[in-house]
């Protein structure tokens, strides 16, 4: 969860001083739930993620010097560059690919859940979406699917209770996106996504369901991001408090985390300390990293591109 955190603050820095071209959407605040999720599963399980996926991909496992060379538009990044924020993937990690396209990835985790049943190797796809994602037919469709075939597959909503710069009550009737699961024959689960342990426990459950052939589970994290919908300050538009962020960020995950593991005599104020020492020099290091490594050349633009067409 520091990693994710330092990761993003970091990037949210370089990109409004103008060192990363683009938007990036920063995942500060939700770090429970990709660390809760991720640390059930192996590199041969699958995951999609959302525009808001840097969080997923180094929970799953995601280094970051090729992160940040990604977010540069070097050669050096996970997609050489081509990929950017909203589409890093890493087939190696199981990362099937972050998606800038709102609801974009539940029909691609359902795919690879066919796949995997069909090929019977126990593996399971996880696909990360949002409470404005929930509204969408592609997440509709793949839940329906997922669970008439009883697919590995786990629907997680991380829910911050906003789509966009829209609050979640503004763009749905339900309280619980949970309560949709009703509707496919699946388990919908609610649990504080501010909570690591929480959620690694939800998680855990869904995803043995997942393995054992039980079918999916629609697992809904409540959780919310303390920066604007893109970057650290954002467009400044007026559409929620500062009382109601800082309400939030005082049950922020990593803090009550940290006080959990020294009251059990786990972790010290220096054992803590080195823990972000460790991140902060990984920041560092992939941020010199991705500034020293070469931008792509005109001759590698139709390098790892494809299409599908019709034979002439």
């Amino acid at each position: 969860m520091v990693r994710i955190r330092r990761f993003e603050e970091e990037a949210g820095k370089l990109m409004e001083d103008g060192k990363i071209p683009g938007a990036l959407h920063l995942y500060v605040g939700q770090e429970a739930v990709a660390a809760g999720v991720m640390a059930h599963l192996s590199n041969k399980d699958q995951i999609t993620s959302t525009h808001r996926g840097h969080g997923h991909v180094i929970a799953k496992g995601g280094q970051f010097s090729p992160m940040f060379a990604e977010l540069y538009g070097k050669v050096t990044g996970y997609c050489k560059g081509k990929g950017g924020s909203m589409h890093i993937s890493n087939m190696a990690l199981g990362i099937l690919g972050a998606n800038g396209i709102v609801g974009g990835g539940p029909p691609i985790a359902m795919g690879a859940a066919f796949s995997n049943k069909f090929r019977k190797t126990k593996q399971v796809a996880v696909t990360f979406f949002g409470d404005g994602a929930s509204n969408e037919g592609s997440f509709h469709e793949a839940a329906n699917m997922a669970a008439l075939y009883k697919l590995p597959c786990v629907f997680v909503c991380e829910n911050n209770g906003f789509g966009e710069y829209t609050r979640q009550t503004n763009h749905q009737a339900v309280t619980d996106v949970a309560d949709r699961a009703a509707g496919y024959g699946m388990p919908g689960v609610v649990v504080d996504g501010m909570d690591v342990m929480a959620v690694y426990e939800a998680a855990e459950e869904a995803i043995k369901r997942a393995r054992a052939g039980e079918g999916p589970t629609l697992l809904e994290c409540k959780t919310y991001r303390y920066f604007d919908h893109v970057g650290i300050r954002g467009m400044g538009l007026t559409y929620r408090t500062d009382e109601e962020v800082d309400a939030w960020k005082k049950r922020d995950a990593i803090a009550s985390f940290e006080k959990l593991l020294t009251k059990q005599g786990i972790l010290t104020a220096k054992k803590i300390e080195n823990v972000y020492t460790r991140a902060n020099e990984e920041i560092k290091e992939g941020v010199a990293f991705a500034e020293a490594s070469p931008f792509p050349t005109e001759a590698d633009l139709l390098e790892d591109v494809y299409f599908v067409g019709a034979a002439s």
